[in-house]
């Protein structure tokens, strides 16, 4: 027999994703934080370091976001990359390949970090709504 549930009423089988905005705001206080602590502790003119502790910050934020908000948020980290984790700190500037990686790299990390959320959610949603095996 089948029994009839009310997915609107009750615990939301899968949450709802942040708002792009504040995901962005997240992305632009989270980048300054983490640039000016990796300067500070003498990572200036490393920017390898910079860019794995900036696509740490996209996975993670992926993970609470839509997939709309990635371009946004891997822009905004690759700004704070370039723009204070490499000399001459202040100036952006566009070395072809090297952005363009650097860019594939924020933006890949904060799509799979979505990817992830999506996944994971939707499985723990269908355990929800799903009757009880025999």
């Amino acid at each position: 027999m089948i029994e009839w549930r009310r997915l609107s009423t009750g615990v939301r089988p899968v949450p709802d994703p942040v708002a792009t905005p504040v995901i962005w705001g997240g992305a632009f206080l989270g980048a300054l934080v983490l640039v000016a602590t990796v300067n500070f502790f003498g990572g200036h003119g490393r920017p390898m370091f910079a860019l794995v502790t900036l696509s740490l910050l996209a996975a993670l934020l992926g993970l609470c976001s839509r997939f709309v908000a990635a371009p946004g948020t891997a822009a905004l980290c690759w700004l704070f990359l370039n723009g204070f984790a490499i000399p001459p700190a202040g100036q952006l500037t566009w070395a072809g390949d090297r952005d363009t990686g650097w860019l594939a790299c924020l933006l890949a990390a904060a799509v799979a970090g979505t990817a992830l959320a999506r996944v994971v959610n939707a499985r723990a949603g269908y355990r929800r709504i799903t009757p009880p095996g025999p």
